[in-house]
């Protein structure tokens, strides 16, 4: 034969064909194997005939009953104790010893009690895992904080520091009411704004046309802010310098209830 005729076989389908027929022989050899070993054996209960419907477990024709072979006709052969199925193999249940089965065709059997079991102690041991990590959740979460309402005349200075804020400005007798300070809307803006890197205060940009009005509704806005952990706030001479808290880069945020206190 030359290589110009080796190249006509198809060599990967040829093995795949063999092992097919492989596995079909073997399948067959399987049954004929269980009608042997089971051909002088009757049902305990009706005497009936017995099939094997899968490895460890055979069934009566007659009356559909279901057995275990092995323990149902083989005895330990050392001290002739019945065979129990342990895990995955049989084990003579007076002596110990292992007894091999005469009616497995490849020794492969398995005890589905002792799977249920570990599969149930397994689906426990995770449930157990969960709760014992939402009960850990559950304890590190802190308390609801209560807003602290802050009164400008507690600081010493204070008023005298906004004033001196505001001196350069032109002045402005438009009224102060309290419903157009919007705490929320300044927060959001003044975040937007502040990162991890230090800027000064005058950097921040205007939200509202009022310039003096604006700039004192800033300052109000960034010491709510540092009371609630979102911006760290200093001053350097008289400088005001400020930056996004470092324990806490996104922020809590500034409830309602800390707003109505501005």
């Amino acid at each position: 034969m030359t290589i110009h005729d080796t190249e006509h076989f198809d060599i990967v389908g040829m093995a795949f064909g063999l092992s097919d027929r492989i596995s079909r022989w073997t399948e067959s050899v399987r049954w004929f194997f269980y009608e042997v070993v089971l051909s002088d054996r009757r049902c305990p209960s009706c005497d009936g005939r017995l099939a094997m419907v899968k490895e460890g477990q055979c069934r009566c024709q007659r009356c559909s009953q279901a057995l275990d072979p092995t323990p149902a006709f083989q005895r330990c052969g050392v001290c002739g104790g019945q065979p129990v199925l342990r895990i995955r193999r049989y084990a003579c249940s007076q002596c110990g010893l292992d007894v091999p089965s005469r009616f497995l065709f490849d020794g492969l059997v398995f005890d589905s009690e002792y799977f249920r079991e570990k599969m149930a102690e397994s689906r426990q041991r995770r449930e157990d895992l969960r709760q014992q990590i939402r009960d850990m959740l559950a304890s590190s979460r802190s308390l609801p904080m209560t807003p602290v309402f802050t009164d400008l005349g507690d600081a010493p200075g204070l008023v005298e520091a906004l004033n001196g804020l505001t001196m350069d400005l032109p002045s402005s007798d438009l009224p102060w009411p309290r419903r157009d300070f919007d705490l929320s809307r300044y927060q959001n803006h003044l975040q937007a704004h502040i990162g991890p890197m230090t800027v000064t205060f005058d950097q921040l940009p205007l939200l509202s046309g009022n310039q003096r009005q604006d700039r004192i509704w800033r300052f109000v806005a960034l010491l709510f802010m540092a009371q609630a952990g979102i911006v760290d706030l200093w001053q350097e001479g008289s400088i005001i310098m400020v930056k996004q808290h470092d324990s806490d880069t996104e922020g809590p945020g500034v409830s309602g209830e800390t707003e109505a206190a501005a």
